[in-house]
Parts: C-alpha cells; sequence; structure tokens
C-alpha cells in the first residue's frame, strides 16, 4: 500500500520574526516559573519553621542545675513509733549537720502520703520524690533513716562520696547486687556515670541511707520504685526487695548505680567486720529498731546521742 507524500513546503515562508528580547519567556513558561517559584518559597518557609520549632529545641541542652543546696538531707519521722524526744534528737542532729556545710533538711512524717496499705517504709520513695520538687535546683538527696544518726559533723558528704572521681574509687564493681544473684554491678562505670549510691549488708541492698543525684533519671527511677505493682507484690522486706527486683531486671537502674562499702555511710550498731560501727564512722544505724521483739530506736541508740552532740559542740 502506497501512502502520500506530505505537502511539500512552500517556497514562500513567512519572514523571519525576531524575539522581542533574549531574556523574556513566553507567556506559559513565566506562568510556570511563578508557579515553581512560590512552591518552593512555600516549602523552604516551611522548613525554616519546622527547624525553628523542632531543631532548635534538640540542638539545645537540657538546662543544668545549680545544684544549689548540693545536698538535701531527708528523714521521715514516726513520733507514735519511736517518741517524740528520739524524733527530736533525729531533727537536731540532721539540721546541724546541715547547717555546717550548706545543706538542707527535710521532715516529712509517715502518715503524709497514700501507700495505698504498704508497709511504712515505703514512705521514704514519695518523701525522696517530694524533695525533688520542693528543690529543684538540688544537687542529690540523700535520705537517712529515723534509726541513725551522722556521728562525725566535719565530714561533707559531697567530698566523700560525691565527686565523681572520688566515686569512682570507693564505688565495688563487679559484685552481686543480692544474695546468690548472678547479676554483678558493672565494672565499665566511672563515677560520672553514677546516679544512686547504695550499700549491702548482709541481707542485700540497704535503703536506710542512700544518695540519689537530681535529675530527670532521678524522677524516673522514684516513680518506677513506687509503681503499686512493686507495692502490691508484699515484698517481705518491702521496698529494699523490690529494688533488689528492679536492679536484677533493668539495666536501665542497674547501669546508674554504684555499691560502695557499707560503713562508709551505713555502719550499724549490731554488724559483722564489714558493717559493725567503728569509731570515726560517719554514721551509725540502729537498723530495725522498734519492729516486733527488737529495742527501741531510742534505747539502741542511746550511748550514742551524746557522743554526737559532743562531737558536734567540739567541730
Amino acid at each position: 500500500m502506497h501512502f502520500a507524500y506530505p505537502p511539500r513546503k512552500s517556497s514562500n515562508p513567512l519572514p523571519f520574526r525576531p524575539r522581542q528580547s533574549r531574556i523574556s519567556l513566553p507567556t506559559l513558561r513565566k506562568g510556570r516559573f511563578r508557579s515553581i517559584a512560590v512552591i518552593v518559597t512555600i516549602i523552604i518557609g516551611s522548613f525554616w519553621i519546622l527547624s525553628k520549632l523542632f531543631g532548635s529545641r534538640a540542638a539545645t541542652p537540657a538546662p543544668r542545675r545549680s545544684g544549689d543546696p548540693p545536698v538535701v538531707l531527708v528523714t521521715v519521722l514516726d513520733e507514735r513509733k519511736h517518741g517524740m524526744a528520739h524524733s527530736q534528737s533525729i531533727r537536731e542532729n540532721r539540721e546541724q549537720y546541715a547547717k555546717r556545710h550548706g545543706y538542707e533538711t527535710m521532715f516529712v512524717h509517715v502518715g503524709d502520703y497514700d501507700l495505698d496499705e504498704a508497709d511504712e517504709s515505703w514512705a521514704r520513695i514519695p518523701a525522696m520524690r517530694h524533695a525533688l520538687t520542693n528543690f529543684p535546683e538540688c544537687g542529690h538527696i540523700w535520705f537517712l533513716d529515723q534509726d541513725a544518726y551522722i556521728m562525725e559533723p566535719a565530714e561533707s558528704l559531697g567530698e566523700m562520696l560525691l565527686e565523681p572521681h572520688l566515686l569512682g574509687k570507693i564505688m565495688r564493681r563487679g559484685v552481686a547486687v543480692a544474695p546468690d544473684s548472678i547479676i554483678k554491678t558493672f565494672s565499665h562505670l566511672r563515677g560520672r556515670d553514677i546516679e544512686l549510691v547504695l550499700t549491702q549488708d548482709v541481707g542485700g541492698l540497704s535503703t536506710g541511707s542512700f544518695v540519689v543525684r537530681n535529675g530527670e533519671w532521678a524522677k524516673f527511677f522514684l516513680e518506677s520504685w513506687f509503681d503499686p505493682l512493686y507495692r502490691s507484690y508484699k515484698f517481705r522486706k518491702a521496698e529494699e526487695h523490690a529494688l533488689e527486683h528492679m536492679v536484677q531486671w533493668h539495666p536501665t537502674i542497674l547501669s546508674k548505680l554504684a555499691i560502695v562499702p557499707q560503713r562508709l555511710i551505713n555502719s550499724y550498731v549490731d554488724g559483722n567486720e564489714e558493717g559493725g560501727f567503728q569509731d570515726g564512722d560517719f554514721v551509725v544505724r540502729a537498723a530495725g529498731c522498734g519492729r516486733e521483739g527488737a529495742p527501741s530506736c531510742e534505747e539502741q541508740l542511746s550511748k550514742y546521742r551524746a557522743r554526737w552532740q559532743e562531737a558536734f559542740r567540739q567541730a
């Protein structure tokens, strides 16, 4: 099949018409260019706004706390159980020590918090959280139970324990966190990694004297520890066994934990060579005093009351 040839071009084409300007664009191209320019401007503007809203927040580091006061000393009191005289001596002991070192004290009562019928020893956890709220710029919170006296007024908790380079030297690495546990403290941690400082006695972790560094991790830790689920378990040693559970099952807790020698901040009236009080120790505790069948705290600490008072007068 044959197709017709295309028409021949005219031998007399129209005269050439030059463009009015070499840099001008056809009307259609100009419209497209304006549309593209508008879209690009909107996109760039959107990215700029988003970067200001979100990018700057991500790039800005969390504000550092002033560390004022350096330490807040927290104690939960139970005058009904231990008597007004003993509770007053505990107040005086804490206040005199804190005044010497520029620290603050915070005393609360065991009935101040709703524990959902859990053991009263759980009150120390919301008390610590309460202290973080009352002293948002503080450096550390030190909980010291009402069964203890500070015996050495010249000793600064910060200089003795909280300086990262000192803590790195004294913290115990590679030790079981609970009796017969296969979980051990990390060996690679440094003093600056630590948020929680504890001691152990023969029964496991002790919460009669411990320190938490102020910060977001401290809030997370205390709120996790006070979870109603843990209180519902009815652990034999209440919050201490709950803490041992957390440390063994949650690396986020273990990775911030330092266990230090017991006598550093937690010597016992009756204890073994590692934990029993000796002259010159910082703190003495009558752990377990006042429980059913045990002597009262006032009775067990009676001989130490005059000693700390004399030490504070001479310091």
